[in-house]
């Protein structure tokens, strides 16, 4: 039986707005808005994947402060977690998405988020 990978997330807050990603990829997803992040690695920890994902992704540093509770399925193998986090260094720029969008609690609904990023949106509205 193939082991469950771990994915993660990351609200990246900044005054009070949550930094949505708008994917380009598969088709089945494009168009639509995450949290951006991606795999945790073999022998990475799931924060450090998160500094790397964003590196990757958006090419600005982050310093992750906390954990979101709860985890949600992705298929059969995927299982998503979302961690706060601060931007530290550099500024989104869509490297594998086609935008990013600051959104204030009350613009969460604006966007058509992932199925999987939707239970961590109710915990975002909060701040």
């Amino acid at each position: 039986m193939a082991s469950v990978v771990s994915v993660v997330g990351a609200a990246i807050v900044r005054d009070g707005r949550v930094l949505a990603a708008r994917r380009t990829a598969p088709p089945a997803t494009a168009g639509r808005w995450e949290l951006p992040g991606g795999k945790v690695e073999p022998g990475e920890t799931p924060e450090a994947a998160l500094v790397r994902e964003v590196a990757e992704e958006l090419g600005c540093t982050i310093a992750v402060t906390g954990w979101l509770p709860g985890e949600v399925a992705i298929g059969a193998r995927h299982v998503l977690t979302v961690a706060l986090a601060d931007l530290v260094d550099g500024e989104p720029r869509p490297h594998e998405h086609d935008a990013v969008r600051w959104l204030a609690a009350d613009e969460l609904g604006s966007v058509d988020w992932l199925e999987p990023d939707r239970p961590f949106l109710a915990h975002l509205a909060l701040g």
